[in-house]
């Protein structure tokens, strides 16, 4: 099960060959429009990609746009049973508008504040509702700040998760980070740990990563902590046992998303009942490796 902000992206491309005689702005031709689920609908999709069944637990807007996202869901053959429309939101759209190949703007149609008393008791009935029908093997949390998670929502969350003994895994934000107090896997990227813990770290250095997380991984009661570092490769740690899995590096022109299949890959380990040891060195990926070879 995946609970967390979803959003629409959608993209304009087009060709300029020419300023708009209104204000020094290029003018646009669009010649292709298309729509894509993102945020955690595109971890969804990751795990579907790779053999699981997602169940995607989330509010968006009783809109045109929360209707796109519903029929998108169902075009890919995703369950959306746990999703839940609100009149007093909207579906966070991300229009980015691209041309000659670059993109020119990106407009954001969204509310930032968190869901209101009764969309938290909504979420809530349909998460515990989705949570005894389905029965599933991981609970992902794939928070990016919009206001589907909150603090009371996040702890409920992983209280039905612990009395139903169901590991759970968080992509983390800011706004909450302290909130995932007792999930089973923390997986923020370097950036994000240094801005949650407000210090500044050596991405390279294990030994300086483990000094400045392990009391934090105690006192928020995490079973493991993993860092991805970018081309410095992944820092994990459990228990007291921690290293730095270094990276294959390659030549990658956009890094959009890398997070969503980090953590779809952890999951869906943690869903399989993996130990660390067995499944992190599936997260540095070799050049050489299929899907089909991995799995």
């Amino acid at each position: 099960m995946v609970i967390g902000d979803v959003m629409l992206d959608a993209y304009l491309w087009g060709k300029v060959d020419r300023i708009s005689p209104e204000a020094p702005v290029p003018i646009v031709t669009v010649h292709k429009k298309e729509t894509r689920l993102g945020g955690a609908a595109n971890v969804a999709i990751n795990l579907s990609a790779m053999g699981a069944d997602p169940i995607l637990c989330s509010v968006i807007g009783d809109d045109r746009n929360g209707d796109e996202m519903l029929r998108l869901m169902q075009e890919l053959r995703m369950n959306t049973d746990g999703m839940v429309a609100s009149p007093d939101r909207v579906t966070t759209v991300k229009t980015r508008v691209i041309g000659n190949n670059h993109q020119l703007i990106r407009v954001d149609d969204e509310v930032l504040h968190e869901l209101n008393d009764m969309e938290q008791e909504h979420l809530l009935v349909k998460v515990k509702t989705m949570l005894d029908q389905y029965k599933p093997q991981v609970v992902v949390f794939e928070d990016y700040d919009k206001g589907v998670l909150g603090e009371k929502v996040i702890g409920k969350i992983i209280s039905y998760c612990t009395e139903r003994k169901i590991p759970t895994a968080v992509d983390p934000k800011k706004k909450n980070f302290m909130a995932y107090r007792g999930v089973t896997l923390f997986k923020p990227n370097l950036s994000e740990l240094k801005e949650g813990l407000k210090i500044d770290l050596d991405k390279s250095d294990a030994e300086q990563l483990y000094a400045a997380t392990n009391g934090f991984k105690e006192q928020q009661q995490i079973d493991m902590l993993m860092v991805t570092l970018s081309e410095a490769g992944v820092y994990y740690s459990r228990n007291n046992d921690h290293a730095i899995l270094p990276a294959h590096i390659r030549n990658i022109s956009d890094v959009s998303g890398a997070g969503d299949t980090v953590i779809s890959i952890a999951s869906l380990c943690l869903a399989l009942g993996l130990k660390a040891k067995a499944f992190l060195p599936s997260l540095i990926w070799p050049a050489d490796w299929s899907v089909r070879k991995w799995a």
